[in-house]
Protein backbone atom coordinates (compact mmCIF):
# COMPACT_ATOMS: atom_id res chain seq x y z
CA UNK A 1 0.00 0.00 0.00
CA UNK A 2 0.90 3.41 -0.44
CA UNK A 3 1.11 6.48 1.96
CA UNK A 4 -1.95 8.04 3.59
CA UNK A 5 -4.36 8.83 0.96
CA UNK A 6 -6.62 10.91 2.65
CA UNK A 7 -6.47 13.07 6.09
CA UNK A 8 -10.26 12.65 6.79
CA UNK A 9 -12.00 9.52 8.49
CA UNK A 10 -14.73 8.02 8.51
CA UNK A 11 -16.28 8.01 12.37
CA UNK A 12 -17.61 4.91 11.14
CA UNK A 13 -14.70 3.45 10.51
CA UNK A 14 -12.65 4.03 13.55
CA UNK A 15 -15.64 2.86 15.27
CA UNK A 16 -15.46 -0.23 13.52
CA UNK A 17 -11.42 -0.77 13.74
CA UNK A 18 -11.86 0.18 17.99
CA UNK A 19 -14.96 -2.64 18.03
CA UNK A 20 -12.63 -5.33 15.91
CA UNK A 21 -9.68 -4.61 17.99
CA UNK A 22 -11.91 -4.76 21.26
CA UNK A 23 -13.71 -8.09 20.61
CA UNK A 24 -11.46 -10.03 18.46
CA UNK A 25 -13.49 -10.79 15.51
CA UNK A 26 -15.17 -8.83 12.88
CA UNK A 27 -18.22 -11.11 13.89
CA UNK A 28 -18.25 -10.04 17.25
CA UNK A 29 -17.47 -6.44 16.57
CA UNK A 30 -20.34 -6.67 14.17
CA UNK A 31 -22.56 -7.99 16.98
CA UNK A 32 -21.00 -4.90 19.02
CA UNK A 33 -22.09 -2.23 16.72
CA UNK A 34 -25.25 -3.95 15.36
CA UNK A 35 -24.11 -3.69 12.32
CA UNK A 36 -23.58 -6.82 9.16
CA UNK A 37 -20.20 -8.83 9.31
CA UNK A 38 -19.76 -7.66 5.47
CA UNK A 39 -20.34 -4.26 6.42
CA UNK A 40 -17.20 -4.13 9.18
CA UNK A 41 -15.43 -5.76 7.08
CA UNK A 42 -16.28 -2.70 4.33
CA UNK A 43 -15.40 -0.36 6.63
CA UNK A 44 -11.71 -1.89 7.83
CA UNK A 45 -11.26 -1.93 4.24
CA UNK A 46 -12.16 1.26 3.55
CA UNK A 47 -9.57 2.62 6.12
CA UNK A 48 -6.73 0.90 5.51
CA UNK A 49 -7.25 2.20 1.51
CA UNK A 50 -7.18 5.57 3.57
CA UNK A 51 -4.05 5.62 5.38
CA UNK A 52 -2.26 3.56 3.17
CA UNK A 53 -1.49 0.08 5.69
CA UNK A 54 -2.61 -2.94 6.91
CA UNK A 55 -3.77 -2.87 10.04
CA UNK A 56 -4.95 -6.33 10.33
CA UNK A 57 -3.60 -9.50 9.82
CA UNK A 58 -5.98 -12.06 8.29
CA UNK A 59 -5.62 -15.78 8.25
CA UNK A 60 -9.19 -17.71 7.80
CA UNK A 61 -11.44 -16.15 10.45
CA UNK A 62 -8.37 -15.23 12.90
CA UNK A 63 -7.46 -11.68 12.59
CA UNK A 64 -5.05 -10.23 14.56
CA UNK A 65 -3.11 -6.21 14.68
CA UNK A 66 -0.04 -5.44 12.85
CA UNK A 67 2.26 -3.33 14.80
CA UNK A 68 1.19 -0.53 12.90
CA UNK A 69 -2.61 -1.33 14.17
CA UNK A 70 -1.52 -1.27 17.57
CA UNK A 71 -0.07 1.94 17.42
CA UNK A 72 -2.90 3.30 15.18
CA UNK A 73 -5.51 1.94 17.84
CA UNK A 74 -3.90 3.83 20.80
CA UNK A 75 -4.72 7.10 18.44
CA UNK A 76 -8.52 5.82 17.49
CA UNK A 77 -9.19 5.27 21.38
CA UNK A 78 -7.99 8.57 22.62
CA UNK A 79 -9.68 10.24 19.50
CA UNK A 80 -13.17 8.62 20.11
CA UNK A 81 -12.96 9.44 23.61
CA UNK A 82 -12.20 12.89 23.19
CA UNK A 83 -15.45 12.93 20.82
CA UNK A 84 -17.43 11.29 23.21
CA UNK A 85 -16.17 13.86 26.01
CA UNK A 86 -17.21 16.91 23.33
CA UNK A 87 -20.88 15.39 23.27
CA UNK A 88 -21.52 14.94 26.93
CA UNK A 89 -19.86 18.57 27.37
CA UNK A 90 -22.52 19.92 24.39
CA UNK A 91 -25.32 18.82 26.17
CA UNK A 92 -24.11 19.98 29.85
CA UNK A 93 -23.74 23.51 27.58
CA UNK A 94 -27.34 23.16 26.38
CA UNK A 95 -28.41 22.45 30.05
CA UNK A 96 -26.44 24.94 32.10
CA UNK A 97 -24.99 22.04 34.02
CA UNK A 98 -21.04 21.84 34.75
CA UNK A 99 -19.14 20.29 32.07
CA UNK A 100 -17.82 16.49 32.01
CA UNK A 101 -15.05 16.25 34.07
CA UNK A 102 -11.64 13.67 33.59
CA UNK A 103 -9.52 12.98 36.60
CA UNK A 104 -6.14 11.58 35.62
CA UNK A 105 -4.20 10.01 38.91
CA UNK A 106 -2.18 7.03 39.52
CA UNK A 107 -4.05 3.95 41.11
CA UNK A 108 -2.87 4.46 44.34
CA UNK A 109 -4.32 8.22 44.77
CA UNK A 110 -7.23 7.17 42.12
CA UNK A 111 -8.56 4.78 44.95
CA UNK A 112 -7.43 6.41 48.20
CA UNK A 113 -8.01 10.37 47.96
CA UNK A 114 -10.02 10.75 44.64
CA UNK A 115 -13.40 9.08 45.92
CA UNK A 116 -13.24 10.75 49.79
CA UNK A 117 -12.49 14.12 47.77
CA UNK A 118 -15.56 13.61 45.01
CA UNK A 119 -18.04 13.03 47.91
CA UNK A 120 -16.66 16.20 50.01
CA UNK A 121 -17.55 18.38 46.74
CA UNK A 122 -21.00 20.02 46.66
CA UNK A 123 -23.60 17.66 44.92
CA UNK A 124 -24.40 20.83 42.03
CA UNK A 125 -20.76 20.84 41.63
CA UNK A 126 -20.15 17.61 40.43
CA UNK A 127 -21.40 17.25 36.33
CA UNK A 128 -23.52 14.10 35.08
CA UNK A 129 -20.00 12.52 33.57
CA UNK A 130 -16.98 11.93 35.51
CA UNK A 131 -14.32 10.14 34.32
CA UNK A 132 -11.16 9.03 36.56
CA UNK A 133 -8.52 7.35 34.56
CA UNK A 134 -5.99 5.57 36.65
CA UNK A 135 -2.57 5.66 35.14
CA UNK A 136 0.82 5.53 35.50
CA UNK A 137 2.49 8.45 37.40
CA UNK A 138 4.02 9.68 33.68
CA UNK A 139 0.97 9.15 31.73
CA UNK A 140 -0.90 11.31 34.55
CA UNK A 141 1.65 14.04 33.39
CA UNK A 142 1.32 13.36 29.88
CA UNK A 143 -2.75 13.27 29.93
CA UNK A 144 -2.78 16.70 31.54
CA UNK A 145 -0.31 18.50 29.31
CA UNK A 146 -2.22 16.88 26.48
CA UNK A 147 -5.32 18.12 28.10
CA UNK A 148 -7.26 14.71 27.51
CA UNK A 149 -7.43 15.09 31.45
CA UNK A 150 -8.85 18.41 33.65
CA UNK A 151 -6.71 17.84 36.03
CA UNK A 152 -4.20 15.22 37.89
CA UNK A 153 -3.20 14.03 40.83
CA UNK A 154 0.74 12.03 40.67
CA UNK A 155 3.86 11.21 42.66
CA UNK A 156 6.86 13.44 41.98
CA UNK A 157 8.37 14.20 40.04
CA UNK A 158 5.72 16.27 38.34
CA UNK A 159 7.91 19.80 37.28
CA UNK A 160 7.31 20.76 33.79
CA UNK A 161 6.76 24.06 32.24
CA UNK A 162 2.92 23.31 30.98
CA UNK A 163 1.91 22.09 34.34
CA UNK A 164 0.67 24.29 37.28
CA UNK A 165 1.13 22.72 40.72
CA UNK A 166 -1.61 23.24 43.14
CA UNK A 167 -0.05 21.57 46.03
CA UNK A 168 2.30 19.01 47.08
CA UNK A 169 2.79 16.72 50.01
CA UNK A 170 4.52 14.07 51.77
CA UNK A 171 3.48 11.22 53.57
CA UNK A 172 5.59 8.44 54.68
CA UNK A 173 5.26 5.39 54.09
CA UNK A 174 4.34 2.27 55.81
CA UNK A 175 4.62 -0.97 56.46
CA UNK A 176 1.77 -3.52 55.59
CA UNK A 177 1.48 -6.96 57.53
CA UNK A 178 -0.63 -9.58 57.19
CA UNK A 179 -2.30 -10.28 60.76
CA UNK A 180 -0.95 -13.35 61.31
CA UNK A 181 2.99 -12.00 60.64
CA UNK A 182 5.31 -11.96 63.58
CA UNK A 183 6.22 -8.75 63.67
CA UNK A 184 2.25 -7.31 64.13
CA UNK A 185 2.47 -7.08 67.68
CA UNK A 186 4.60 -4.13 67.14
CA UNK A 187 3.32 -0.89 67.14
CA UNK A 188 6.92 0.64 65.24
CA UNK A 189 8.70 -1.79 62.70
CA UNK A 190 11.89 -1.64 62.21
CA UNK A 191 14.08 -1.77 58.78
CA UNK A 192 16.71 -3.97 60.81
CA UNK A 193 13.75 -6.03 61.82
CA UNK A 194 13.01 -6.89 57.40
CA UNK A 195 16.59 -8.55 57.09
CA UNK A 196 15.93 -11.73 56.73
CA UNK A 197 11.86 -11.07 55.07
CA UNK A 198 11.05 -10.91 51.77
CA UNK A 199 9.94 -7.52 50.38
CA UNK A 200 6.90 -6.77 48.67
CA UNK A 201 7.59 -2.94 47.29
CA UNK A 202 7.11 -0.82 44.34
CA UNK A 203 9.10 -1.53 41.01
CA UNK A 204 9.24 2.19 39.50
CA UNK A 205 13.21 3.26 40.16
CA UNK A 206 12.51 7.30 39.56
CA UNK A 207 9.90 8.05 41.84
CA UNK A 208 8.92 6.22 45.56
CA UNK A 209 11.39 2.82 44.86
CA UNK A 210 14.80 4.94 44.83
CA UNK A 211 13.70 6.15 48.57
CA UNK A 212 12.57 2.64 49.55
CA UNK A 213 15.43 1.26 48.46
CA UNK A 214 17.95 4.33 50.06
CA UNK A 215 16.07 3.83 53.40
CA UNK A 216 16.78 0.34 52.98
CA UNK A 217 20.68 0.87 52.87
CA UNK A 218 20.99 3.41 55.44
CA UNK A 219 19.28 0.67 58.13
CA UNK A 220 22.07 -1.70 56.56
CA UNK A 221 19.19 -4.24 55.01
CA UNK A 222 20.37 -5.90 51.99
CA UNK A 223 17.01 -7.81 50.80
CA UNK A 224 17.44 -11.65 49.47
CA UNK A 225 14.03 -11.66 48.38
CA UNK A 226 12.15 -9.07 46.53
CA UNK A 227 8.80 -8.98 44.97
CA UNK A 228 8.12 -5.70 43.12
CA UNK A 229 4.40 -4.60 41.83
CA UNK A 230 3.24 -1.50 39.68
CA UNK A 231 0.25 -0.67 42.24
CA UNK A 232 0.43 -0.90 46.04
CA UNK A 233 -3.07 -3.14 45.98
CA UNK A 234 -1.32 -5.67 44.58
CA UNK A 235 1.71 -5.58 46.99
CA UNK A 236 -0.85 -5.64 50.12
CA UNK A 237 -2.61 -8.68 48.47
CA UNK A 238 0.93 -10.17 48.11
CA UNK A 239 1.46 -9.52 51.78
CA UNK A 240 -1.67 -10.87 53.03
CA UNK A 241 -1.10 -13.98 50.93
CA UNK A 242 2.10 -14.21 53.64
CA UNK A 243 4.66 -13.86 50.38
CA UNK A 244 6.35 -11.18 52.49
CA UNK A 245 5.74 -7.54 54.10
CA UNK A 246 4.81 -4.47 51.80
CA UNK A 247 6.72 -1.49 51.64
CA UNK A 248 3.90 0.67 50.19
CA UNK A 249 2.75 4.51 50.21
CA UNK A 250 -0.16 4.88 52.82
CA UNK A 251 -3.08 6.61 49.99
CA UNK A 252 -4.18 2.86 49.54
CA UNK A 253 -4.04 1.30 53.30
CA UNK A 254 -5.55 4.14 54.51
CA UNK A 255 -8.08 4.50 51.80
CA UNK A 256 -8.99 1.05 50.95
CA UNK A 257 -8.88 -0.86 54.05
CA UNK A 258 -8.18 -4.36 53.03
CA UNK A 259 -9.21 -7.64 55.40
CA UNK A 260 -5.86 -9.53 56.88
CA UNK A 261 -3.51 -6.57 56.52
CA UNK A 262 -2.80 -4.10 59.35
CA UNK A 263 -0.30 -1.26 58.98
CA UNK A 264 2.57 -0.30 61.04
CA UNK A 265 4.62 2.34 61.04
CA UNK A 266 8.40 2.66 60.26
CA UNK A 267 11.26 3.61 61.84
CA UNK A 268 12.89 5.50 59.33
CA UNK A 269 10.26 7.67 57.71
CA UNK A 270 10.19 7.25 53.67
CA UNK A 271 8.48 10.24 52.33
CA UNK A 272 5.88 9.50 49.57
CA UNK A 273 5.53 12.91 47.25
CA UNK A 274 2.63 13.72 45.39
CA UNK A 275 0.52 16.44 44.42
CA UNK A 276 -2.34 17.88 42.39
CA UNK A 277 -1.14 19.48 38.84
CA UNK A 278 -3.64 21.08 35.90
CA UNK A 279 -2.69 22.51 32.44
CA UNK A 280 -0.46 25.99 32.96
CA UNK A 281 -2.71 29.24 32.16
CA UNK A 282 -5.84 27.33 31.73
CA UNK A 283 -8.67 28.93 33.80
CA UNK A 284 -10.02 26.19 36.23
CA UNK A 285 -14.03 25.63 36.79
CA UNK A 286 -15.14 25.87 39.92
CA UNK A 287 -15.59 22.11 39.83
CA UNK A 288 -11.90 21.63 39.40
CA UNK A 289 -11.02 23.85 41.91
CA UNK A 290 -13.47 22.18 44.21
CA UNK A 291 -11.73 18.39 43.92
CA UNK A 292 -8.28 19.90 43.43
CA UNK A 293 -9.34 21.68 47.31
CA UNK A 294 -11.13 18.68 48.79
CA UNK A 295 -8.04 16.28 47.91
CA UNK A 296 -5.36 18.38 49.63
CA UNK A 297 -7.97 17.80 52.73
CA UNK A 298 -8.00 13.93 52.35
CA UNK A 299 -4.30 13.90 51.90
CA UNK A 300 -3.53 15.96 54.81
CA UNK A 301 -5.31 13.23 57.00
CA UNK A 302 -3.31 10.73 56.19
CA UNK A 303 -0.78 9.70 59.24
CA UNK A 304 2.03 12.17 59.31
CA UNK A 305 1.18 14.05 55.63
CA UNK A 306 2.16 17.53 55.42
CA UNK A 307 2.08 19.96 52.58
CA UNK A 308 5.51 21.37 50.75
CA UNK A 309 5.55 25.09 49.15
CA UNK A 310 4.80 24.24 45.35
CA UNK A 311 5.65 27.72 44.55
CA UNK A 312 9.32 27.29 44.07
CA UNK A 313 10.39 24.91 41.39
CA UNK A 314 14.29 24.78 43.04
CA UNK A 315 12.68 24.65 46.89
CA UNK A 316 10.40 21.28 45.29
CA UNK A 317 13.28 19.81 43.58
CA UNK A 318 15.37 19.55 46.98
CA UNK A 319 12.04 18.66 48.37
CA UNK A 320 11.97 15.48 45.82
CA UNK A 321 15.34 14.37 45.01
CA UNK A 322 17.17 15.69 48.52
CA UNK A 323 18.69 13.24 51.32
CA UNK A 324 17.12 15.45 54.28
CA UNK A 325 13.82 13.76 53.77
CA UNK A 326 14.93 10.28 55.37
CA UNK A 327 14.95 10.44 58.75
CA UNK A 328 16.14 7.57 61.18
CA UNK A 329 13.31 8.98 63.82
CA UNK A 330 9.89 7.08 63.79
CA UNK A 331 7.38 9.93 62.68
CA UNK A 332 5.48 11.10 65.60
Amino acid sequence: MSSMHSNSFDIRQLEAFAAVMSAGSVTGAARLLGRSQPAVTRLIQDLESDIGYALLHRSGPRISPTARGLLFHAEVERHLASLAHIRERANAIGLDEPASLTIAATPSLAAGVLPQAIAAVAPDLLPRHLHVQALAAENVVQAVLARSADFGIASLPLEHPGLEVHWVADAPCVVALAVSDRLAGNDVVRLADLADRRIITLANPYRLRHRVDEALERAGVTPQRIIDVNASMTALTMARAGLGVAIVEPATVCGVPLEGIIMRVLDHTIPFLFGAISPAALPMTPTVAAVIDAARTVALAMPGCRLHDSSGDDALADTVYGQTLLSEEAPS
